[in-house]
């Protein structure tokens, strides 16, 4: 098949109508819905494993269950929502959310509450970038799907932010609260999104389906990956080796498969999106600083400090700044300065942010503390939705969903990454001595992998910072005005 001709984008004239904002309001209920779930587990794992007997390393399968399945699940997800209907695997997906968060509420046996945090999971790698495509499919590109998306993703970030607070507040009651709250939520949403989002027209036949020995290899690959690194701080040595080893070899055949298949589950042509790639790389990078850096802050908090979960929740609250400035201000610095710029910006105002909580001590006071968790909203603020911006600009509408699930996934797996990375430094650099001094020490050193992977992720943007040419014309991605750039759509490989 030929390349497809070159395409003019939208004149960025086009107002959406009420029922597109509704349609918004509801994807960014889903997103939200999201954040606010994996937030509020976090903060309920003590009353959990007090409630239930569980050891800890069952406890961490609680939290692994869901990376696993969300991370796992991703890319097939994505490329579902574009060959199915992006209504049917949202309203379906948004469902099942529901009654499996209810099933955890329920859990009395610790597997029941694994299964139900998997097949959360599971759910959410589907929902997920049905709803961001629902979205970018909407809305033509240009200012007015920058600022949808703007929102959506500041939306996002503030669910988990929030989610700090309000689970400390329901675990108070019980922690059964944690679970039950999505289910209302999520209830609420799917009521509404039934008459809201329309239906779309289902492609032409053309004979295509889902890449099964592609989703096979690429999801156990990841499931592996995610596996591997998760239990690299208690397993030994030649194990850790021999899961990463055969998750490459995954990897390996997944690509092989994807470059033959004539129905590839991920189109390898798409990677050629360099704005793609960066804000993949990029989201990775920040996302794992961000897991990690929370983790130490709390440990730190809660074991060194003594603070209560409702005070460390309090402490981090200023981090949801981005819900507000996110829509209002990121949208006037993108269209003035460019996306990459923007990132880059909010890029290093979070190397700050971690750079000064290097300096804590034994009596650190909160008000020392405030500058780290202010600043660090400041630069989600400035990232997270310009990535998301980047990730689909210039793709075509056919793999919008394809283009979301690779953010996503990127993002999940970040935050494993970021977890498990600092953990090891932590363990490592604690030693066995467990005094307040050498705790001091274990979060020190285990602070430094936050700043070290914004830094990278700051390099990796700043190839992505260009100068716009005399005619105007920037690269796709870059999340300034496009009303008048001219871009070639991906083309799509020759059969």
């Amino acid at each position: 098949m030929s390349s497809p001709p070159t395409v003019q984008q939208s004149t960025g004239t086009h107002r959406p109508d009420a029922r597109t904002w509704g349609v918004l309001v509801v994807m960014c209920g889903a997103i939200f819905l999201e954040g606010i779930d994996v937030a509020m587990l976090n903060v309920a794992l003590p009353s959990i494993r007090a409630d239930l007997g569980l050891s800890t390393g069952t406890l961490q399968w609680v939290m692994s269950a869901y990376v696993l399945g969300y991370g796992g699940f991703m890319l097939l997800g994505g490329r579902a929502a574009d060959l199915y209907g992006r209504r049917r695997m949202f309203l379906c997906w948004l469902l099942v959310f529901l009654l499996f968060s209810g099933l955890g509420g329920l859990a009395t046996q610790s597997w029941m509450l694994v299964l139900a945090r998997f097949v959360t999971g599971v759910a959410a790698a589907f929902m997920t970038p049905a709803g961001l495509s629902i979205i970018t499919t909407s809305i033509p590109e240009g200012p007015q799907r920058n600022r949808a998306l703007l929102v959506y993703a500041g939306i996002a970030s503030g669910g988990y932010s929030l989610g700090l607070v309000v689970g400390g507040l329901l675990t108070a009651i019980d922690w059964r609260w944690v679970f039950f709250a999505p289910v209302l939520f999520a209830l609420v949403l799917l009521i509404a999104a039934v008459p809201l989002v329309p239906r779309s027209p289902r492609p032409a036949p053309t004979g295509q389906g889902i890449d099964l020995a592609g989703a096979v290899t690429v999801t156990a690959a990841l499931l592996l990956f995610v596996l591997t690194v998760e239990r690299a701080t208690h397993t030994g040595v030649a194990q850790t080796i021999g899961t990463a080893a055969a998750s490459l070899a995954l990897l390996g055949a997944f690509l092989t498969i994807e470059a033959r298949s004539r129905t590839p589950l991920v189109r390898l042509g798409i990677l050629r999106s360099a704005a793609l790639v960066r804000a993949n790389v990029t989201g990775l990078l920040f996302l794992a600083a961000f897991a990690g850096f929370q983790f130490i802050a709390v440990l730190y908090l809660q074991e060194l400090r003594g603070w209560s979960t409702l005070e460390t929740s309090l402490a981090l609250l200023a981090v949801s700044v981005d819900v507000v400035l996110a829509p209002l201000l990121t949208p006037r610095l993108v269209a003035r300065y460019g996306n990459p710029r923007v990132i880059l910006g909010g890029l290093l105002l979070a190397a700050v942010s971690y750079a000064l909580f290097l300096r804590i001590g034994p009596e650190t006071t909160y008000p020392a503390m405030f500058p780290t968790v202010i600043i660090l909203g400041v630069a989600f603020a400035l990232v997270y939705g310009p990535l998301t911006i980047a990730a689909t600009d210039g793709i075509a509408e056919r793999e919008q969903g394809l283009a979301g699930g690779l953010l996503y996934t990127s993002i999940q797996f970040g935050t494993a990454l970021g977890l498990s990375v600092v953990t090891a430094v932590n363990v490592a650099a604690t030693g066995t001595d467990g005094g307040p001094a050498a705790m001091l020490d274990g979060y020190r050193a285990a602070l430094l992998v936050p700043l070290a992977a914004v830094v990278v992720a700051a390099v990796v943007t700043a190839f992505g910072v260009r100068r716009r040419t005399s005619s105007g014309d920037v690269e796709p991605g870059d999340g300034a005005d496009l009303s008048t750039a001219v871009v070639r759509a991906p083309a799509e490989p020759v059969r």
